[in-house]
């Protein structure tokens, strides 16, 4: 994830790299509530006369009082969160992905390296990592594996690129170790189930492709099964394995247009990439800096529709954007998402206006710092830019 920072709804300059805005305007900070005020003493209840009989209840307390349990009971239901609170931009009831305990910027990298063959699923691909390293990118000295999927140099060799396309293919950077790993495992994944179909082996695609992993093809293939040294690994995946079920269940954002195993529907269609998300010398002015987002073709006029339900936070014309509208989605485990579309020729909403994922937003257009028509499309996770083509395009473009 890139290091630079953004208040998204600060018209940024495009010649300028991202840097740190100041508080978005109009909008009022949430302080923690106060210390709710101490109730006062009560007065003494007075001391109920000596000799006196306490009365049963009449007709009318007999009648009325199961309807009094009944409410006070839905009070108390309600009041413990017995139902969801309407209008909660915090998507994680919705989301299935929310309940899964990692860094939610890695979600789209599992489903687009889990995307590239029908054997692998984000689940399996979480539940290795979950076991080579406990999600810690820390280097194994001894055993000189590097990263968060715990590979070797020589490894890396076979099965590294630079997948996000900061210029540093690294088994150190989380995306590229991701992708690299379900490159491995889909390798692995189709011998196993060339030999299943050759009947030279016989079992679990998923468990001989695990297993292939674990103590290699050739010992798979000798055993003619899961062999007896890859069944330890093999049950420590497979344990971890309902930790991350939930990211198998497909979320692009609840509207049409979205690819399978994206979180965000497209923006325009069809997706064509003519910059992507990375250093780049700028067309117009020649500075090399971050490109913080992708440059989607699209001709002008093109519908531009929002990538997930959310709230307009900013639509306006700037210098560098042109007319830029940033949308913000709510929360994917705790950390906020949001999405910017700019160089459009018109505005189709205002700040305020709530949207559904595929609404139309305005028009595809070539204001400000523009070469000419196109979509800039930006993806903001918790204030930073991420690259955005495996949250919209899971198998790339």
């Amino acid at each position: 994830m890139n290091d630079e920072r953004l208040t998204v709804t600060q018209a940024a300059d495009d010649t300028a790299g991202p840097r740190p805005g100041p508080h978005r305007p109009g909008l009022p900070d949430h302080p923690l509530p106060p210390d709710r005020p101490e109730q006062p003493d009560q007065p003494d209840q007075p001391e109920q006369p000596r000799g006196r009989r306490r009365r049963g209840p009449g007709p009318v307390t007999l009648l009325l009082l199961p309807a009094l349990v009944t409410v006070t009971g839905v009070a108390a239901f309600l009041a413990l969160g017995g139902l969801p609170s309407p209008g909660s931009d915090d998507d994680s009831a919705t989301d299935p992905s929310a309940a899964v305990d990692i860094d939610p910027s890695y979600i789209p990298w599992l489903r687009r390296a889990a995307s590239a063959c029908t054997v692998l699923e984000p689940s399996v691909l979480a539940a290795q990592i979950d076991q080579l390293s406990g999600w810690s990118d820390d280097s194994d000295e001894l055993s000189g594996q590097k990263g968060i999927a715990a590979f070797t140099d020589d490894e890396w060799r076979t099965w590294g690129k630079d997948d996000d396309g900061n210029g540093r293919p690294s088994p150190r950077d989380p995306a590229d170790a991701i992708m690299a790993l379900g490159r491995r495992d889909c390798s692995l994944a189709g011998k196993v189930t060339e030999l299943r179909t050759e009947g030279r082996i016989n079992g679990d695609l998923v468990e001989l492709t695990l297993a292939a992993y674990a103590v290699g093809e050739d010992a798979v293939t000798e055993a003619g099964r899961v062999p007896s040294a890859a069944k330890t690994y093999l049950a420590e995946v497979q344990a971890l394995l309902p930790r991350y079920e939930a990211l198998d269940r497909e979320d692009s954002g609840g509207g049409a247009g979205g690819a399978a195993g994206a979180l965000l529907t497209a923006p325009v269609s069809p997706l064509t990439i003519t910059s992507p998300f990375g250093s780049r010398e700028h067309p117009l002015t020649g500075v090399t800096k971050l490109h913080t987002g992708v440059d989607f073709a699209a001709p002008q006029g093109a519908q531009v529709v929002a990538a997930r339900r959310g709230r307009v936070v900013f639509a306006a014309l700037t210098s560098a954007y042109g007319n830029r509208i940033v949308i913000d989605h709510g929360t994917i485990q705790g950390k906020r998402v949001e999405t910017t579309y700019s160089h459009l020729s018109s505005l189709g909403v205002a700040v305020g206006q709530t949207v559904e994922a595929g609404a139309p937003i305005g028009r595809v257009g070539s204001t400000g710092l523009s070469t000419g028509p196109h979509l800039h499309f930006e993806v903001i996770l918790d204030g930073y830019y991420t690259d955005p083509r495996p949250w919209v395009v899971p198998n790339g473009v």
